[in-house]
């Protein structure tokens, strides 16, 4: 793996390179850590990576690592730097061979998410979006019981995003994290919406399987002084019928990151919590509540399959990268298989047989078209706010 971004006083960049390095699958061989060369130069000292693998930009090192032996250049990117930087350093690794991982937002703006789905289809290479709370146990786990009918038809979402640390005006305090978030040339047009309310989208859709085609929005900067919203509120339409609420705010004083979501069917509801990850609530009218635990009982594949833990150990946030970069490292084996069309672990045999034991549909991750969404998404919420907190169609 090469890293764009991630510097040492870089927040995301350390939570990649522990969640790809859980697993002994991937090394860190190089990187351009930061914009600043001696920033860059520092970073990979402290991770003890050989000086010449060290660069000082993105597109030093793609070039740099392309011109290396294929056994000794880096297999993927794995890009973690402020949202502004996405689209540039997917596309350019893309285009010179490189599959790539990218943090969420795919790209600044939805222009670019359209180019890069472009470039991504014609490179026919493997590109992954880090929506990490997919990657919880439990998540997969109400993915599956919802798609074997077990609430029925839904009917009620109700989806939550509340933080509490951009209370105050964080980010004139030179704060780095706040400083590039609440910068629109950094950040992208929404604040918020598309820091952590992308999020709340991306989880609503992915555990019911539906898609929201409407949304009536309302955004509010309540910190004097801020460019970006802070609070957002939208009420919205799925393709089956089904309602829904989706709250996200960055102000909501003492919060920490309660991410959470209900969905209620003809026969039952689910509700899980980030805060609580190991515990998914089934509930009943005439049956009362059920409460299922990660490692417990007869859970789906899916949820076994992302399960790290023996019972009664929390899964953790940087499990749920690392159940991403593994995904990923399958979803790669399995295309190195197909290539040379011999056995290889994790690859095919001679009549074309995977034998690795990947399955895409259990050791799934995010892509362009979720990326792509999200930033449909923004522009949507941006939109209906704009125009009076109105209905708005989210066309992709």
């Amino acid at each position: 793996m090469g890293m764009i971004g991630g510097s040492l006083e870089a927040f995301i960049g350390a939570v990649h390179r522990r969640g790809a390095a859980l697993d002994g699958e991937i090394e860190l061989v190089c990187g351009a850590f930061s914009s600043d060369p001696a920033k860059s130069k520092a970073t990979g000292e402290a991770l003890y990576l050989s000086p010449d693998r060290v660069y000082g930009s993105f597109e030093e090192m793609i070039l740099a690592e392309k011109a290396l032996p294929e056994g000794e250049r880096m297999d993927f990117v794995s890009i973690v730097t402020p949202n502004h930087v996405h689209f540039p350093a997917a596309k350019m690794a893309l285009e010179n061979g490189f599959h790539v991982v990218s943090d969420k937002p795919a790209t600044l703006n939805s222009k670019e998410a359209y180019l890069l789905k472009d470039i991504i289809e014609e490179s026919g290479l493997i590109y992954a979006l880090t929506h990490n709370y997919a990657g919880y146990p439990m998540v997969k786990e109400a993915r599956a019981l919802i798609k074997a009918g077990a609430i029925g038809k839904i009917r009620k979402v109700i989806v939550e995003y509340p933080q509490g640390w951009l209370a105050q005006l964080v980010e004139a305090t030179g704060q780095k994290q706040a400083a590039w978030r609440t910068d629109p040339a950094r950040s992208g047009a929404a604040g918020g919406v598309g820091d952590i309310g992308t999020h709340a989208e991306n989880l609503a859709e992915y555990i019911t399987g539906l898609k929201i085609t409407e949304i009536c929005a309302d955004l509010t900067i309540f910190v004097e002084g801020r460019q970006l919203d802070d609070d957002a509120n939208m009420l919205l339409r799925f393709d089956n019928g089904a309602k829904g609420i989706l709250h996200n705010s960055q102000i909501c004083n003492g919060e920490e990151n309660d991410l959470n979501i209900r969905v209620y069917g003809e026969f039952g509801g689910l509700k899980w919590k980030q805060m609580e990850p190991n515990t998914l609530i089934l509930t009943n009218q005439e049956n009362g509540s059920r409460i299922i635990r990660t490692g417990v009982g007869n859970l789906s594949k899916a949820a076994q399959a992302h399960t790290r833990q023996p019972a009664g150990h929390p899964e953790g946030y940087i499990e749920t990268f690392a159940n991403i970069y593994r995904n990923f490292t399958y979803a790669l084996r399995a295309r190195w298989g197909e290539e040379a069309q011999k056995n290889a672990t994790g690859g095919l045999n001679g009549e074309g047989e995977n034998t690795s034991g990947y399955d895409p549909e259990i050791h799934d991750f995010m892509g362009i078209e979720e990326g792509l969404r999200g930033m449909v998404f923004i522009d949507t919420v941006l939109k209906s706010n704009a125009a009076g907190a109105v209905w708005t169609k989210m066309e992709v």
